[in-house]
């Protein structure tokens, strides 16, 4: 027997993940909520999840899900239980609200059917995902565990959106109802802290619950990945990977691949704003747009590259943390973050020191950051390789959920002390 089987702290305990994203996405939250759920299985609990259909980041739902109203399915010891939504091709505040009261709708009107949970564990920003875990939760009168990856009530007022404004107001709401009531409440970064104490959530009951590297270490050679991806050794490689959506200003990287046509500048991913910025790149032969990569290449381009991007729109300070920064760590090359100073993206790369921080929306100091490593490659490897270091030391996939268990053990031994609501 080995040590697995003889060790499941979960046994005997069932639970309920209320993710709107979840495997075979890639990318995001999906596969934190995948490995979340399937760790609990493994651990011995009766682990049940309630999702979309998979549709991130490309903002279009698989087409083996087209057309299906719910299904449920097994992975990897999980029974995943899938609910259709509306999935916006372009992103506008009503369009949001829509394909956020879809989701909520039919995940309240048919929920799982299963023993009632010992807990529900929600992830958010889905404000949906965390109404319906809080609803669950107080039906069966079990814990809610909302963790909060991205804030949306703050996210609709500094991405952009059109009609941000007006759904910043109502997006809050729905975070303060998923969040007060909560027994814990998990952030991934210390920078959510203040605003979830906003929401009326005692400092006492947050949890610190950081995402960790959920993707291999490159492995093939790196001069092959290259010629094979059409880049000349003699011409740096900026890419950046990951959704193309309004908070993350890519506009910055077209224009600076328009002020320096001896860089090669790869936006590798898929999102709402993907055409928009392919009109914008009219005429750039030195942008290219690359599908995602999937899982057994991902790490292998990444580490391809010589600078691996990160921008957000300057009014991104306190809402999201981008989970695309735990693959870029551990591929090894240095990091340009174009992000506003002080909010969570920015403590991280200085907190790992594999990275430059550099101005938000500013092309210019972009491309100078980008030059100096270029011309400085010791200083660049240097760089980079602190990032491996950075996830050995504190973002290991093992490290990452044993908080997780430690959070719902906490949850889990509070509520046994107590009857329930």
């Amino acid at each position: 027997m080995s040590d697995a089987d003889r060790h499941k702290p979960f046994e005997d305990r069932t639970l309920l993940v209320v993710s709107t994203n979840y495997a075979p996405e890639l990318t995001g939250i999906g596969p934190y909520a995948a490995q979340l759920a399937e760790h609990w299985a493994a651990s011995g609990a009766e682990t049940h999840v309630l999702t979309g259909m998979p549709h991130y980041p490309s903002w279009r739902t698989e087409a083996e899900y087209r057309g299906v109203w719910r299904v449920a399915e097994k992975r990897a010891g999980v029974t995943v239980h899938r609910r259709r939504h509306y999935v916006p091709p372009r992103q506008t505040a009503l369009r949001r609200a829509a394909f956020e009261a879809t989701v909520l709708g039919h995940g309240l009107l048919s929920p799982p059917v299963s023993r009632p949970p010992d807990a529900v564990i929600s992830q958010m920003p889905s404000l949906a995902g965390g109404v319906i875990g809080a609803r669950l939760a107080g039906r069966h009168r079990v814990p809610h565990i909302p963790v909060v990856q991205d804030l949306m009530g703050a996210a609709a007022a500094q991405s952009g959106i059109r009609g941000g404004g007006r759904a910043a107001a109502v997006a809050s709401a729905a975070e303060r109802y998923a969040l007060r009531g909560a027994a814990l409440v998990g952030v991934i970064h210390e920078s959510f802290v203040p605003r979830v104490t906003e929401y009326g959530v005692d400092p006492g009951r947050i949890r610190i619950v950081p995402n960790w590297s959920h993707v291999q270490a490159p492995s093939a050679d790196r001069a092959g990945t290259r010629a094979r991806l059409g880049w000349s050794e003699g011409a740096p490689v900026v890419l950046h990977s990951g959704n193309m959506g309004l908070k993350q200003g890519l506009e910055v990287l077209i224009d600076a691949a328009r002020l320096a046509p001896e860089i090669r500048f790869v936006l590798m991913g898929d999102g709402n704003q993907r055409a928009a910025l392919l009109g914008r790149a009219t005429g750039l032969r030195n942008l290219d747009f690359l599908p995602p990569a999937g899982a057994d290449e991902f790490t292998d381009i990444l580490a391809a590259a010589d600078v691996l991007a990160v921008t957000q729109r300057a009014s991104v300070l306190d809402m999201s943390v981008p989970s695309k920064l735990t693959s870029y760590f551990v591929s090894g090359r240095p990091v340009v973050a174009s992000v506003a100073d002080g909010g969570g993206t920015a403590q991280e790369v200085h907190r790992s020191g594999a990275g430059i921080l550099v101005a938000p929306e500013d092309p210019a100091a972009l491309l100078s950051a980008v030059r100096k490593l270029f011309e400085a490659p010791a200083e660049a490897d240097r760089i980079g390789a602190n990032g491996p270091q950075y996830v050995a030391r504190h973002l290991s996939r093992e490290a990452g959920l044993a908080r997780f268990d430690a959070l719902l053990t906490e949850v889990l031994a509070d509520a046994q002390g107590r009857p329930r609501r």
